[in-house]
């Protein structure tokens, strides 16, 4: 072979071939082995091939390249390796240099290994067990640390320290002491051993039958608890005795998370730290049991006169009934605090308890067959009532209207103002108080004689006193005092009707509202209706009120007289009933319900809306009704009754009794055109006793069915005053007939009640300026009933030649055409062309009316009673 056709020599390295075969793996991912695995050290640098990849130090073999390409983060493992943070702060050496090996050794020297190092995907982000464990045990070892310095913060309570509570201190509106009164003189604590077995066994069987063993706390009590404080719920409920008595000695009755977690810390500490004797014992004494008792040995007395040792199984029974609450277990009227808290029904509650707690005492083998069937023989009715020290005359109403007041307007609990240390500043003045209490025994001195006339027996009286455009409710008489064996506040509990001093809120909602006729424009005061007796009143599609039997409904008046067609002045005046039902029907009873209350009148007082409605079957407290005439007065302003000003606890002001607010309730002028009407009464009416007064007033009297109550209500611009007047039966709690009372056929609100307004408004406006009331504008358009007669000729009636209770026998109209006469009256613009004369009006009153629905529940203490007639205030 020819010389020219001889290969040339090859590079060492691979030439050409090697260098396409370095190009290839390199393009395909695979890279060749280092030069130095195939050639000798002297030619191991400078060759293009390996020019991009830097210098490389020669290797020995193919085993020590290979380890040098894993050292180095080269081949296929380089290739798959993901990109992450050491990568990322890799040095200038690339992925494999100085900086990701720092990067790793920090990783694992961290004190919480999370995210993981050296691990990637899901696997990163799953703890370690050892990461687990380890925050487990901090977090309990937490909880134990803080259960520990919880334990080693809270003392245990003593039940003579909550002995030792305060007095609250009651102040009349100049900022004289009233009267100090509270638990602090009702507490007395006794040994375990002078607490009877058959009292530990029954509070224990009824309340935490495992006592005497368990720790103290009840876990699943508290997360209820606390679940429903997280609902917004109630938080009661679960807690054992030893919890109860941490509650009665230590803690407000605030329900909130840290209270809870205290009472648990303080209960633990109390389970290891006192006996379980102590604990009961510590109960016994602390709890409250009603009628201002603290402990066992107080609750005795009150209930039974008895030391707490002499109690009976039966007696202990009914007393750890009352611990369930004693507004609802203690069979005495509490609608004062609710109006669910009626007599009966809180005998019947308590008898259910009493017996139930008997049978688990049996059942639980703390009563033998023979004591639990001694016990159950008859329950123990407990005494009644009794006055405290300095609770006497008015004073007892008095701080009863106080008390109720503060706990409806704060966030004070009952349970916390018993313990004392509040001052409570009053609106009552002491003068006016005296002077109605005076005005009240004064007339029924001289009208009663219970001795003489069964009639005259039973019969009680409440009144109240309310500064016009304020609100403040400056005196009251609640009943003949707690010393006399009279618990319930008359002034401030609903449940007698107020009959015809409805009528001025019809008048009002005519003037106001208009008829379904014609509700653009008002009714005028000279508007006619028919007055006479026994009429079928009519719907305002012109269909008769039937009542329940589907017979027509007749409306009654006081008597037969045949009034005709009447001004609702005049209607007004002589209290005519028939006139104002079927105006009402009219005008429609839900607008009269919408201005009484505005007026003041609280919702729950309000009876149905039948035809009745017009007449006063509702049963406002003396309170309201003063308060709400009060806003005729004050041509139309109203402001909410109150009688506290201001409330302190260690010097500190107590939030919740700013002044209330003054609104527009009614329009100025039907105000001041419903008082024109009403000074016409006193003037020309049936409240004619009170012209004695000698000073511009207006009022309006008021009688119910069968005579079961009379009212007046009346008011100058300085005082607006209610008087009530009605006989109970004090064993059914019903209201009876005062047909006979004083000597009289029937009781009406323009006699004794009017008669005591009078005196008490003497004395309480002595030395005071008579600033008469604003002057009415014309109001309204006249709005005749259908049915009346042409405008043209009027009738008047021939005057009496002396006013008289009862109408006329023989009545003279004469048919005349109108002009003013001798017999006129005239207010303002309201000239009554029927007016002048008492021909026949008393105070109208239900009469014995039959509703077209249901009729006023005559049973005292089913009303709305509570703070001034209601349940709330």
């Amino acid at each position: 072979m020819s010389e020219h056709r001889r290969k040339p020599p090859q590079p060492q390295g691979g030439g050409r071939a090697a260098a396409r075969r370095g190009q290839s793996g390199s393009s395909s991912g695979r890279r060749a082995a280092p030069r130095g695995a195939t050639e000798s050290p002297s030619a191991s640098y400078g060759s293009d091939s390996y020019g991009s990849a830097g210098e490389e130090r020669p290797y020995g073999g193919r085993a020590d390249a290979r380890r040098a390409a894993q050292r180095s983060g080269g081949g296929r493992r380089r290739a798959a390796e993901p990109t992450g943070r050491g990568a990322r702060r890799a040095g200038p050496g690339g992925p494999s240099g100085p900086g990701r090996g720092r990067a790793a050794a920090s990783n694992r020297n961290r004190f919480i290994d999370y995210p993981r190092a050296g691990k990637y995907g899901w696997q990163r982000w799953m703890p370690s067990w050892k990461l687990v464990s380890g925050l487990c045990l901090a977090f309990f070892g937490g909880l134990v640390a803080i259960a520990g310095i919880g334990y080693a913060m809270v003392g245990i309570p003593s039940e003579n320290a909550a002995a030792k509570s305060e007095n609250n201190v009651y102040y009349w509106s100049n900022g004289d002491r009233m009267v100090a009164t509270g638990a602090g003189a009702n507490r007395q604590n006794v040994d375990i051993s002078k607490i009877p077995e058959a009292m530990q066994w029954a509070v224990i069987s009824a309340e935490n039958k495992s006592f005497y063993s368990d720790s103290g706390v009840d876990p699943m009590g508290i997360a209820r608890a606390l679940a429903n404080m997280a609902r917004g719920g109630d938080t009661q409920g679960g807690s054992t005795i030893t919890q109860q008595y941490v509650k009665n000695t230590y803690l407000s009755q605030e329900q909130t998370v840290s209270r809870k977690f205290k009472e648990m810390f303080i209960s633990i500490k109390v389970g290891t730290k006192l006996t379980k004797q102590e604990i009961l014992q510590g109960y016994l004494n602390t709890s409250y049991y009603g009628r201002d008792a603290y402990g066992i040995q107080a609750a005795a007395q009150a209930y039974y006169g008895v030391n707490a040792e002499d109690l009976t199984p039966s007696q202990c029974a009914f007393l750890a009934a009352l611990l369930k609450g004693p507004t609802y277990y203690d069979p005495v009227d509490n609608t004062s605090y609710d109006p669910s808290a009626t007599k009966d029904a809180n005998t019947k509650r308590s008898q259910a308890r009493w017996a139930w707690i008997l049978e688990q005492m049996h059942n639980d083998k703390h009563l033998t067959d023979t004591e639990y069937e001694e016990a159950t023989k008859k329950y123990p009715m407990p005494q009644g009532l009794k006055a405290t020290k300095g609770m006497t005359g008015q004073i007892s109403y008095l701080v009863d209207t106080a008390k109720k007041y503060v706990l409806a307007h704060s966030d004070i609990s009952q349970t916390e103002f018993d313990k004392g240390g509040f001052q409570i500043y009053t609106t009552f003045e002491k003068s006016k108080v005296d002077a109605l209490s005076k005005a009240v025994q004064k007339i029924e001195k001289d009208r009663l004689d219970p001795d003489k006339r069964e009639k005259d027996k039973h019969v009680q009286f409440g009144a109240a006193s309310v500064r016009p455009n304020d609100g403040a409710i400056v005196a009251l008489y609640g009943g003949a005092g707690y010393e006399n064996d009279h618990f319930n506040n008359n002034a401030d509990t609903s449940g007698v009707p107020v009959g015809s001093t409805w009528k001025p809120f019809v008048l009002a909602a005519a003037m106001e509202y208009g008829t379904y006729k014609d509700r653009e424009n008002g009714v005028s005061p000279l508007s006619k209706y028919n007055g006479n007796d026994h009429l079928k009143v009519r719907n305002n599609d012109g269909t008769y009120v039937l009542k329940k039997d589907n017979s027509v409904f007749y409306q009654e008046n006081e008597s037969d007289y045949p009034w005709g067609y009447i001004t609702l002045r005049k209607a007004m005046e002589q209290s005519v009933n028939t006139p104002f039902v079927q105006l009402g029907m009219d005008v429609g009873m839900s607008n009269v319900r919408k201005v009484a209350s505005a007026s003041g009148i609280l919702d729950q007082s309000f009876e149905n809306l039948n035809a009745s409605f017009a007449l006063g079957t509702s049963t406002p407290s003396a309170i309201r009704m003063a308060d709400a005439y009060a806003t005729f007065a004050a041509s139309g302003k109203h402001a909410d009754p109150y009688s506290v000003t201001e409330v302190k606890k260690d010097g500190q002001p107590q939030a919740g009794f700013e002044k209330p607010k003054v609104t527009l309730a009614i329009p100025e002028n039907v105000a001041n055109n419903v008082t024109n009407v009403l000074e016409n009464v006193i003037e020309n009416g049936t409240a004619q006793n009170a012209k004695a007064l000698g000073r511009t007033a207006a009022g309006k009297t008021g009688t119910t069915d069968s005579n079961k109550s009379a009212w007046f209500v009346g008011y100058t611009q300085q005082l607006s005053t209610s008087v009530a007047m009605f006989r109970e039966d004090p064993k059914k709690n019903v209201l009876l007939s005062m047909n006979g009372t004083a000597g009289v056929e029937s009781i009406h609100g323009g006699d004794i009640p009017t008669e005591i307004w009078t005196e008490y408004m003497k004395a309480a406006l002595k030395n005071a300026s008579d600033p008469g009331f604003p002057e009415a504008e014309k109001i309204g358009e006249i709005q005749d009933e259908e049915g009346a007669p042409s405008p043209t000729p009027t009738v008047t009636e021939t005057p009496s030649a002396t006013p008289s209770e009862t109408p006329s026998a023989t009545p003279s109209p004469t048919l005349t055409v109108p002009s003013p006469s001798a017999t006129e009256t005239c207010f303002g613009f309201q000239c009554d062309n029927n007016g002048g004369s008492n021909n026949g009006g008393t105070d109208g009153g239900t009469t014995s009316t039959p509703t077209a629905t249901d009729t006023a529940d005559t049973t005292r203490g089913n009303g709305n009673g509570g703070i001034f007639g209601g349940s709330t205030g």
